[in-house]
């Protein structure tokens, strides 16, 4: 079948030239005419034919017609040609037009370069888009694109419902669709304020607040006023009209109680996004048990920000607790081991503080304690995991190729000889540079694949994680992707998800000039591992280094992006750890100098668990009671702890939305609750749950519980999104200029004219040449008569 021809044609046989020219028949079963024409035609030449023409008059007449019955079969077979042909096509340009309120700051300029184009002598189809405050501006792209077909998305970009553009870049790409865009720069000012803060806290403990003010166009003073519960907290002046500052609050009282900044004469476009609120549910602080057999310093930092009861070991009743702070207890002296099972299991917490009497030193092993915890006694056996290095070459990388290798080579260099490792090389495309091969023996010809790497083509970093998904295939390991993280096209962290759902962790590493490290942060978040900076590859001997022993400088936090050691800074050094290893499925988050887990987290049942177990020369927890470590010890204590109100009853959860937008309320209690205009349902013993969607900004009350509805998202974002430019150059389209109609009409032209597979039909050709041979053999024997002046000697009659 003849590529780009319709698939009818599949009876159609034809063979490539090596001119690239394709050459066949439509009807071939008729080329088998041929055979018995050929017969016929011998019979009635040397069997049937009279006449006193000569042997040679006999062979010249049968050759001619036999080339004539050749041409005609010829043509009733359909002979064609087929050659590909750079051919003009119709162009046109599909503008879709965003009207929506975000896009008011910017000048209008649709009418203007749609008469421009069209000026230019192309014809345009001009379609909304978004309006008023709803811009589902991704869904209405991919509803307009079709294959092969180009699109002009004018736009800022600002995406409220709906598919993201990443996504839409990416449906693009597969339809081999382009997508131009023009965004033109905003002219009038507009400003808006958020208020980022805790939605839970207890009651006397301090808390932080970020006031934030941005905006466009916005180049005067602008002050901003917070208050709680209406009384005046914080003030202060944003000197160029976008900024950020923190404040402190310390509240006395339990309930919900409503934080609210304001921005002050703002003289924008829109006012409804001047003011932004916040609802704060204040709790009694949780309940702790400490169970130790010494007196530590832990307990007095405990209790200065938990309701703590002290026991020397773990009682049969744990209903009171929230949970439960072990501190160097051997097995032994613990207590009730199955009750504690029992109470972690149906959700409540359990932190366990290591020491001189506790895992190696207080018989952990094989106790029944030690299944719950997230690392296990002694050190771990060396296990061979499966490693692929995604390795970004693409044209972006070029000029820090050498630094990219570099970095590719020292990570190589912290992995232990027991790892299986392979390597994809990407730009545009994922290539496979070696297969996934034992690392102990073949570390040197690794290495001098990495050396060899040449650097070009656009970027997709979502082809390279697919690559190496594919390299590893059906089984569990892990990606390293060593990038600058420049990405034109793709969602990357959308594979880098779909690959973790495999098994599969992906780990960044960012390198070479400049790395974007948010979109490679990003990606880990997604693919449930970590980011590095190039500086840091020193951290992979910590997860895979094996026998190759990790040497730091104190503790060193493994991965920064999870709850408990995001905004964590680590100074001190306490010496010592317990010998203990991380279980499979367990969160690695702190290594001692060493690389031996000192704090890992993980989930048991329905509750959570964690441990420490760095500690001092002396068993206390030496620094990590001192600012700032000792925020590490908060964090690990808040995690376990988990919902401070999943003992509570009555409304338990309702969180802060945004006018037009769900927000969901959680109730707990032995009956459904009744509420006006509000269905609740059952969606676990003693819990219900209703969906309520506000239609006006301010505080709101379902259940005597307190929530906050704030602006649109329309209103919270302004001025040509980013991700524009991603679109355009990854899908193969332009970043226009509203000034640039005429180069839109040029693009439309250029972008109609494409390489096509173009047909010629020869069937006339080979009737022609039949009926020119046929008539010149005929006039050849009469004109050859004539001379001759007899028959006898003319040819057949």
């Amino acid at each position: 079948m003849v590529p780009g021809l319709p698939a009818s044609t599949a009876l159609q046989v034809s063979v490539e030239l090596p001119t690239g020219l394709s050459a066949g028949v439509e009807r071939p079963l008729l080329l088998l005419v041929l055979p018995v024409c050929v017969l016929l035609l011998w019979a009635l030449v040397w069997r049937g034919a009279t006449g006193t023409a000569s042997e040679r008059s006999r062979r010249w007449f049968f050759a001619t017609r036999l080339l004539v019955v050749a041409l005609v079969v010829l043509a009733a077979a359909g002979p064609y040609t087929v050659s590909s042909r750079e051919t003009p096509g119709d162009p046109r340009v599909t503008v879709l037009a965003d009207r929506s309120d975000s896009t008011a700051v910017s000048p209008q300029v649709t009418d203007r370069l749609t008469s421009d184009i069209e000026g230019a002598g192309v014809p345009v189809t001009t379609t909304t888009i978004g309006s008023g405050d709803s811009s589902p501006v991704g869904d209405a792209v991919a509803a307009n694109l079709r294959e092969n077909g180009s699109v002009v998305l004018v736009s800022d970009g600002r995406v409220t419902e709906g598919r993201s553009l990443a996504e839409v870049a990416e449906l693009a790409r597969s339809l081999n669709a382009t997508v131009s865009v023009v965004s033109p720069q905003p002219t009038q000012r507009e400003q808006y304020v958020t208020l980022n803060g805790p939605s839970k806290a207890s009651v006397g403990v301090e808390n932080k607040f970020l006031a934030s003010v941005d905006g466009v166009r916005a180049d005067a003073p602008t002050t901003v006023t917070v208050s709680v519960d209406g009384e005046r907290v914080a003030e202060q002046t944003v000197q160029n009209g976008t900024g950020a500052f923190e404040f402190t609050h310390t509240f006395e009282s339990t309930g919900t109680h409503r934080v609210t900044a304001q921005i002050g004469d703002a003289d924008d476009v829109y006012s409804q996004n001047d003011v932004f609120r916040k609802t704060v549910r204040v709790v009694e602080k949780p309940t702790v048990l400490y169970v130790s057999p010494g007196d530590y310093p832990f307990r007095q930092y405990l209790g200065e920000v938990y309701d703590v009861e002290t026991a020397s070991s773990v009682p049969e009743d744990l209903s009171p607790y929230h949970a439960v702070v072990l501190q160097d207890a051997p097995a032994g002296s613990v207590g009730n081991v199955d009750a504690l099972q029992e109470f972690v299991i149906d959700g409540n917490g359990l932190l366990v503080v290591g020491g001189r009497n506790s895992f190696e030193n207080g018989g952990y092993e094989g106790s029944s304690l030690a299944s719950m915890l997230p690392v296990s006694t002694g050190e771990g056996t060396s296990q061979s995991t499966n490693l692929v290095f995604a390795i970004d070459v693409s044209g972006s990388s070029e000029n820090g190729m050498r630094v990219q290798k570099a970095v590719t080579l020292s990570a190589l260099d912290q992995l232990g000889d027991e790892n299986r490792v392979g390597i994809v090389g990407f730009n545009h495309n994922a290539y496979g540079v070696a297969p996934i091969q034992s690392l102990g023996s073949n570390r040197a010809s690794l290495e001098d694949r990495v050396r060899r790497l040449q650097s070009g083509g656009a970027t997709d970093i979502a082809a390279g994680l697919r690559g190496a998904g594919e390299m590893l295939g059906d089984d569990p390991g892990t990606v390293i992707l060593v990038s600058d993280g420049h990405d034109k096209v793709g969602p990357p962290s959308a594979v880098a998800q779909r690959l973790r759902a495999r098994g599969i962790r992906v780990i960044t590493v960012g390198a070479g000039q400049n790395p974007n490290e948010e979109k490679l942060r990003t990606i880990a978040q997604s693919g449930g591992g970590n980011y590095f900076r190039a500086t840091e590859t020193n951290r992979l001997s910590i997860l895979f280094g094996g026998s190759k022993q990790y040497e730091g400088s104190g503790l060193t936090v493994v991965d920064p992006n999870s709850f408990v050691t995001s905004g964590v800074e680590l100074t001190s050094n306490p010496g010592e750890v317990n010998d203990v290893s991380v279980r499979r499925g367990a969160d690695f988050l702190v290594a001692a100098d060493d690389g031996t887990p000192a704090v890992t987290t993980w989930r048991y049942g329905l509750g959570r668990v964690g441990t420490i177990t760095a500690y001092g020369s002396d068993g206390t927890l030496d620094g990590l009671l001192t600012r700032p470590d000792s925020l590490l010890l908060t964090k690990s204590t808040n995690y376990v702890i988990g919902d401070p109100e999943r003992k509570a009853t009555g409304v338990t959860g309702i969180s802060d939305t945004r006018v037009g937008s769900p927000t969901t309320v959680t109730v707990r209690g032995e009956e459904r609750p009744t509420a006006e205009g509000v269905q609740f349902r059952q969606v676990g013993e003693g819990r219900y749950e209703a969906s309520v969607t506000p239609d006006e900004a301010g505080y709101h009350d379902v259940l005597s519980a307190t929530y906050a509805a704030n602006y649109r998202a329309e209103y919270a974002g302004f001025g040509p999104d980013p991700a524009l430019e991603s679109l355009a150059t990854g899908t193969g389209g332009k970043v226009f200029r509203p000034s640039e109609g005429a180069q839109i009409a040029e693009f439309a032209r250029e972008q109609s004219t494409r390489v096509r597979p173009v047909r010629q039909d020869w069937t006339w050709v080979a009737l022609l040449l039949a009926a020119l041979l046929f008539v010149a053999e005929v006039v050849y024997r009469r004109v050859k008569v004539r001379r001759s002046g007899t028959t006898a000697e003319g040819g057949l009659t």
